[in-house]
């Protein structure tokens, strides 16, 4: 939805975006509705989404762009049979119609011995305050002046050549649950980014690299100069990149990129695949993965975090969890079903959309630093890669494999030196999580943080 540069979030009343009293009016009237319509047990969901963007380049705005809609979701159990609906049109008498067709479904759906709400215990009481909403809502001429300020302070850098464009936006989002086991809670929470990418170089030399930085809060933002500088930076620094041969080498992680390791044990982990046997790691709950000093913590409960709420899909009360704890993997991710399916309690980790049933998934996850500095951790590298860029999919959930494109920057005698592409990391998850190590350099920028990490003999596929 395309609209005029002059509209924008903060002129809508802000009792209106802010206020989910609708919201949660109408999720508790869908499952009343449900309850009436012969369904064991309901609960509904009503989603917000409100956001802006605005997209500048060479100094010029080529889009403007926001959208805001609210959506519910209802979910039924009649037996041990479920079905879901959504909408975004409850006017008239669509209450009672979702309800009935919900119902409907549900009875002809089969019957699943896993499905359930939570046990009443395990609900959320307390909703600690966790800062998620900045009031201060930016207009449009605000995010314009972000963008055109990452983006000339890009262009100022020498060696850049071309803007690949910057951007700037905000938004509101939120969720209320109702469930006919007595749970009612809601959370809303801000967004705010900034993105720049950079062009160096000409013809068939160009190389592109970006920044970005985002956050809850204004305050909690990269300036968009720094965003632009550090893009461009990044971009020149590419510049007539060389080939090497095929050889086996330490790998180090640039922090951008080092967040995807926490990732894939993330994904490893995830209670669905534990339950279908198609991790890698299905067998290796309570084993030593990491050296013993790596812990990787999952926190809904952070202060200002990106990915932060205080119950998760289902109403479960959410807590901070060491996944890897002194290098050992103590935890599946949980949901009630696939909880039930192992023979285990979910561990409060239901996402869910409005026309999906609860799924596990994670929060907020980071690996804690080291003691060395980045410096220190390639120092005694004689010939090594390190690694700013990954492109592709290329791991194997199932088997451990581990295959992904990258580029980065060659380590020559603990010093990073020129700038190496279209080279292939590979190795086996099992064996990266043991060698690897990790450095001081934390920092809270995205909804999954790693310092740099280094890994050792991981095969480089060149020339």
């Amino acid at each position: 939805m395309f609209v005029n540069p002059s509209s924008s979030l903060a002129e809508k009343s802000t009792t209106d975006l802010f206020d989910q009293s609708t919201l949660s009016d109408l999720a508790q009237r869908l499952v009343e509705a449900a309850r009436r319509a012969g369904a064991d047990a309901a609960d509904a969901v009503a989603v917000r989404g409100v956001s802006q963007g605005v997209e500048v380049r060479d100094g010029r705005v080529e889009e403007s762009e926001r959208s805001e809609g609210d959506d519910v979701g209802l979910r039924v159990l009649v037996g041990q049979r479920q079905a879901v609906v959504s909408t975004n049109d409850v006017s008239g008498d669509g209450i009672a119609k979702l309800a009935e067709r919900a119902v409907a479904m549900a009875r002809v759906a089969p019957d699943d011995k896993y499905v359930g709400f939570a046990d009443p215990a395990l609900l959320a009481r307390d909703f600690p305050a966790l800062d998620l909403l900045d009031r201060n809502v930016p207009s449009t001429a605000e995010l314009e002046r972000r963008a055109t300020e990452a983006e000339a302070a890009a262009l100022a850098i020498n060696g850049v050549t071309k803007s690949g464009g910057a951007s700037a936006s905000s938004g509101i989002g939120g969720m209320v649950l109702v469930t006919s086991t007595g749970f009612h809670g809601s959370y809303l929470r801000s967004s705010q980014g900034i993105s720049m990418t950079a062009i160096s170089g000409e013809g068939t030399g160009m190389e592109r690299d970006y920044d970005f930085t985002s956050a809850l809060h204004a305050s909690d933002l990269a300036t968009p100069a720094s965003v632009g500088r550090k893009a461009a930076e990044r971009a020149v620094a590419r510049t007539n990149p060389r080939k090497v041969e095929t050889c086996k080498v330490p790998v180090v992680y640039d922090p951008r990129v080092a967040n995807s390791l926490v990732g894939h044990l993330v994904g490893a982990i995830n209670g669905a695949s534990i339950a279908r046997k198609t991790s890698f790691l299905k067998d290796r709950l309570g084993q030593q993965l990491f050296a013993s000093n790596i812990r990787i913590i999952d926190d809904p409960l952070r202060v200002r975090g990106l990915r932060s709420q205080t119950f998760d899909a289902e109403g479960v009360k959410v807590k901070k969890t060491a996944l890897i704890d002194e290098g050992v993997l103590t935890t599946w991710l949980l949901d009630c079903a696939t909880a039930r399916e192992l023979g285990m309690v979910t561990t409060g980790h239901a996402h869910r959309g409005v026309s999906s049933v609860p799924s596990p998934g994670a929060y907020n996850l980071h690996l804690e630093p080291g003691s060395a500095t980045p410096k220190e951790l390639i120092a005694d590298i004689k010939q090594g890669f390190y690694v700013t860029d990954l492109i592709g999919s290329g791991v194997n959930g199932v088997t451990g494999d581990y295959s992904r494109g990258a580029s980065g920057f060659w380590i020559e005698n603990g010093e990073i030196t020129y700038a190496v592409s279209e080279v292939t990391i590979a190795g086996h998850l099992l064996a990266m999580f043991k060698s690897l190590v990790a450095a001081n350099d934390l920092e809270f920028r995205y909804g999954v943080n790693a310092p740099t990490l280094r890994i050792e003999g991981l095969t480089l596929g060149g020339r």
